[in-house]
């Protein structure tokens, strides 16, 4: 079974930056997709980047033109570049498949301090 494992998170000023990660324990198909989720407290998950191919970006009007996602086919990785931080961006953060979604990881918690 699919391990998703998410890294990067912590603790940063607004207008700070972190990179996140997501490692599969698995061969990921470079076909499929990979998104990356987030939940902030007493919120429901909610996606706000996706890559559903090598070709194609999409992210939500909250964190277009600060975060980057991309993606390492041969390391079966996908990243989160996130600049600009903001309070309202703290949350835990997950990866999963775009397509075939898997079991969710731990995610990882990234708090912004205003």
């Amino acid at each position: 079974q699919v391990q998703l494992v998410e890294s990067g998170g912590g603790v940063v000023q607004t207008g700070g930056s972190l990179i996140l990660s997501c490692t599969s324990s698995e061969r990921i198909d470079s076909r499929d997709g990979w998104a990356w989720y987030r939940q902030a407290p007493g919120m429901q998950r909610e996606m706000f980047a996706s890559m559903p191919n090598d070709e194609i970006t999409r992210y939500a009007d909250a964190v277009k033109g600060r975060f980057t996602i991309s993606r390492d086919n041969a390391l079966n990785t996908v990243d989160l570049q996130m600049n600009n931080l903001k309070p309202e961006d703290t949350a835990v953060y997950f990866c999963n498949l775009h397509y075939s979604p898997r079991p969710w990881g731990r995610g990882t918690k990234v708090t912004v301090s205003s």
